[in-house]
C-alpha cells in the first residue's frame, strides 16, 4: 500500500483525498503579446537571452510575469534575467545541499499557479547522499532572492543509483504538481521498478500541494484505490523522463523519454485518458521488446508517438507544444530535440498519431551554434526557449 512505501521512505503520506478534480484541461489564454504577431509560418531563429552560467538545465517563468525569467544552474543555484541582463546574485543557491555531475544536481523548477499571491515555487534535486528531493521554497513574490531557509520537503526518495533520476516538475492546469522520476538507474532496469506500481519511480507521479502535510494525494489518480500501488502515481513504465510538458490548449501532457541502447521515444498522455498510462519500460523500449528481447506482450501498453534510433543521437529531450503569441501560425507544434547531436525537430499531433515532421537544427539546434540541448522552456506569452547546456539561454523567434 501507498501508506506502507512511505512509512518505508520516511515521509509523512497523507491519506488519500482532497484537490481530486478533473484531468488536466486547457489553461486560460496567455496575456496580451507584447509584441505584434507575425502572420503565416515564419522561418525561425535564436535570439541570445544569456550566456556565461554553469551547465543550465532549465528555464521558467510565475505565471502571469513578464518582466523576469528564472534560469536553473545544475550545481545548486537559481539565475534571473530581468530585461534582458542577468542579475549578478543568485535567486536561490542551495549548492551546499547538492551532488552534482552527470545526471544529478538541481534539476527542474516549477512556480505554484498563484505564485504572484503567495510566492511558493517548488525544485527537483539530488542531495549530498544522492537522494532525490521534491522541496518547496517561499519567496516574496516581486523579491529577486528566495529564502534558501524555508525549505520544506515534500518527497525524499533514497536512489540506488547516479543516473536515471528524472527532474522535470510542472503544473497541470488542475493546479495539481506533476513530477518526472526515472527507474532508478543502472541498466536494464535491475530493480524491476518500470513496471511495479508499488515504486515511485519509473513514473510520473501527481500531488496536490495546497492540501495535506507536506502534500495530498488526490482522490482521482488512477491507481489510488489499488492494494500495493504507490497512491501519488499517475502514469508508470517509464526509463527516464527527463522533460515533460502540458500542451496549454488541450491539457495532453507530453513526455521525452530518454532510451537504453536502441530507441529514443516522445509519448503523449491524452488529457481524455485521465492517466494511468504504461508506457512500457522495461518490456519494450520504445516499439522495440526488451525484456524479453522478442515476442513481448504489447497489451494495454501506450506506444510511443514518434521514436527515433539511439547512434548519433544520445538522449531526447522532451520540448513543448508552441502555443505562444509571436508565431501564431506554428500553433500546436510540438518542438523536441537531442542532447548530444542538438538536433531540433518539430509533429503535430493528428488523429493520435505525429504528423507534419520538421527538422529546424539548422536554425535551432547545432547549426545554430547550439552545442548540448539540455532543455526547453516558454515564457508567460507561451514564446520558446532553448538551453544550452555549455552555458547559454535562446529565446526562439521569428527570423522577419
Amino acid at each position: 500500500m501507498a501508506r506502507a512505501l512511505a512509512a518505508a521512505l520516511g515521509l509523512a503520506l497523507p491519506a488519500c483525498g482532497g484537490g481530486g478534480g478533473p484531468a488536466p484541461s486547457p489553461t486560460p489564454s496567455a496575456p496580451s503579446c507584447s509584441s505584434p504577431p507575425v502572420q503565416g509560418n515564419p522561418a525561425l531563429t535564436l535570439s541570445l537571452v544569456a550566456r556565461d552560467l554553469e551547465e543550465p538545465v532549465d528555464v521558467q517563468a510565475p505565471p502571469g510575469e513578464r518582466n523576469r525569467l528564472f534560469i536553473v544552474e545544475q550545481p545548486g543555484r537559481i539565475r534571473i534575467v530581468r530585461g534582458g541582463a542577468l542579475v549578478g546574485t543568485p535567486f536561490l543557491d542551495i549548492s551546499a545541499r547538492i551532488d552534482w555531475g552527470g545526471e544529478r544536481g538541481l534539476l527542474g523548477l516549477a512556480f505554484h499557479p498563484r505564485y504572484s499571491e503567495n510566492g511558493r515555487f517548488f525544485v527537483n534535486y539530488t542531495d549530498t547522499n544522492g537522494d532525490v528531493h521534491i522541496a518547496e521554497f517561499r519567496a516574496a513574490p516581486a523579491a529577486d532572492t528566495a529564502d534558501p531557509g524555508s525549505e520544506r520537503t515534500l518527497l525524499r526518495l533514497p536512489h540506488p543509483e547516479t543516473n536515471h533520476n528524472g527532474g522535470a516538475l510542472a503544473f497541470g492546469s488542475d493546479g495539481m504538481l506533476y513530477i518526472g522520476l526515472g527507474d532508478g538507474g543502472g541498466g536494464g532496469d535491475p530493480d524491476g521498478n518500470g513496471q511495479n506500481l508499488g515504486t515511485p519511480f519509473a513514473k510520473i507521479l501527481r500531488i496536490n500541494v495546497d492540501q495535506g502535510t507536506p502534500f495530498a494525494v488526490p482522490a482521482d489518480n488512477p491507481f489510488v484505490s489499488r492494494a500495493g500501488a504507490f497512491g501519488p502515481v499517475w502514469a508508470f513504465g517509464l526509463r527516464n523522463p527527463w522533460r515533460f510538458s502540458f500542451d496549454r490548449a488541450t491539457g495532453d501532457l507530453y513526455i521525452g523519454d530518454v532510451g537504453e541502447q536502441e530507441r529514443e521515444e516522445v509519448d503523449v498522455g491524452l488529457s481524455s485518458r485521465r492517466g494511468g498510462e504504461n508506457y512500457g519500460w522495461s518490456i519494450m523500449e520504445g516499439g522495440l521488446c526488451f525484456n524479453p528481447s522478442s515476442g513481448c506482450n504489447r497489451s494495454g501498453l501506450t506506444l510511443p508517438v514518434l521514436e527515433y534510433a539511439t547512434g548519433a543521437d544520445c538522449s531526447v529531450v522532451g520540448g513543448f507544444v508552441y502555443r505562444g503569441c509571436r508565431m501564431p501560425g506554428w500553433h500546436g507544434t510540438y518542438f523536441y530535440g537531442d542532447y548530444c547531436s542538438a538536433f531540433v525537430r518539430s509533429f503535430r499531433l493528428q488523429g493520435g498519431a505525429a504528423a507534419e515532421p520538421q527538422d529546424w537544427t539548422n536554425a535551432l539546434g547545432r547549426g545554430a551554434g547550439v552545442g548540448l540541448i539540455s532543455s526547453f522552456g516558454v515564457d508567460a506569452e507561451g514564446e520558446m526557449y532553448i538551453v544550452d547546456h555549455h552555458g547559454a539561454v535562446y529565446k526562439v523567434v521569428p527570423a522577419v
